[in-house]
């Protein structure tokens, strides 16, 4: 009821402007406990979810506010993406609310305030509940991005539940190539030897725009360097047919105009990998019935971020209380049981 009585103000303000006041508010808002275990709890990686609803990275960019994003819940929250050095990211205006499609265009450019600043957050937040995954990224102009993610590795595993090595932002130049075979070889070879001994679980981020022979090497890296899980998947490049003025932005489209690609592209990867490793559906994702389709086709867990946009920040209970209704009606008694049941 409140987000219907202050969504019109918020819609008024350029979209960036509207994040940050939103991020602001989330600051002084009433502490709230994290959601506890319930109907909807299921394992990933040794980590125990109490709800598979997590928020997706792009919205707490700097770890300014996961254990208020908590409290709104959601069963996780994933931070980032940060860089080493801070990053201003692209020219404004680099985000487009395409309302008549329910969709979000961005090209923000990881703009973030840096590993230490982010750091000095985790560090005074110490060790609370709550699955908290931290979304690595490199800087744009590094002249050796391996070594961003390396750096980036051994300084969050302390703080991280698990880590997410995001190469699929369409919005860094040439970050898209590390998703090629050779690339990601060096790439997560170097990240897990980096990794602390009992280290948190590595995940790794995807785009939706990738082809049939692409999916199969990166599922089988996956599975023999025994990764924690693949999230499938970031914002595309593709554009499928919009009524919004904004269309024509240059940038990753997430929302309802994904879901379909998402959804296919997580089927996808559950076909390559034969279920032998978790999977994170993302993209689209708006409804506790949007949810339910992308686990019966395979997710563990879910990520939603530009439906909060335009339903609030009563999403996540909405969609828990959704999901719990439906695995009751078909019949499973645990979340597990569901997953790939399609």
């Amino acid at each position: 009821m409140l987000f219907r009585l202050v969504r019109p103000a918020l819609f008024a303000l350029d979209p960036e402007t509207a994040h940050r006041t939103t991020i602001a508010a989330l600051k002084v808002a009433p502490a709230r406990r994290p959601q506890a275990g319930g109907p909807l709890g299921i394992e990933v990686a040794g980590l125990s979810f109490p709800n598979p609803v997590g928020m997706a990275a792009g919205f707490d960019k700097d770890a300014e506010v996961p254990d208020a994003v908590l409290g709104l819940g959601f069963g996780s929250v994933e931070v980032g993406s940060i860089t080493p050095r801070p990053q201003a990211g692209n020219p404004r205006p680099r985000l487009f609310r395409l309302e008549e499609d329910r969709a979000v265009i961005n090209r923000m450019g990881f703009n973030n305030g840096g590993a230490a600043a982010a750091e000095a957050r985790l560090r005074r937040r110490g060790a609370r509940a709550g699955i908290l995954g931290i979304n690595i990224g490199a800087n744009k102009d590094s002249p050796d991005r391996i070594a961003d993610y390396v750096a980036l590795t051994r300084r969050f595993a302390p703080w991280a539940s698990y880590l997410t090595v995001n190469i699929s932002s369409p919005n860094t130049p040439g970050l898209r190539a590390l998703q090629d075979e050779s690339a990601l070889v060096a790439l997560l070879d170097a990240v897990l030897a980096a990794r602390p001994e009992a280290g948190p679980p590595v995940f790794l981020k995807v785009a939706p725009d990738l082809e049939p022979a692409d999916i199969d090497a990166i599922a089988r890296i996956a599975l023999e360097r025994q990764l924690g899980a693949l999230i499938v998947s970031n914002t595309t490049i593709s554009r499928p047919a919009l009524a919004s003025p904004h269309a024509g932005e240059a940038g990753g489209l997430s929302g309802a105009p994904l879901r379909d690609l998402a959804q296919q592209r997580l089927r996808d990867f559950r076909s390559a990998t034969g279920g032998a490793i978790p999977l994170v559906g993302v993209g689209g994702i708006a409804s506790a019935q949007d949810a339910w389709a992308r686990i019966r086709a395979g997710a563990s867990l879910v990520q939603l971020y530009s439906a909060m946009v335009y339903r609030g920040p009563g999403i996540a209970r909405g969609i828990v209380r959704g999901l719990e209704t439906l695995m009751r009606r078909e019949g499973f008694a645990t979340l597990a049981e569901a997953v790939g049941s399609e």
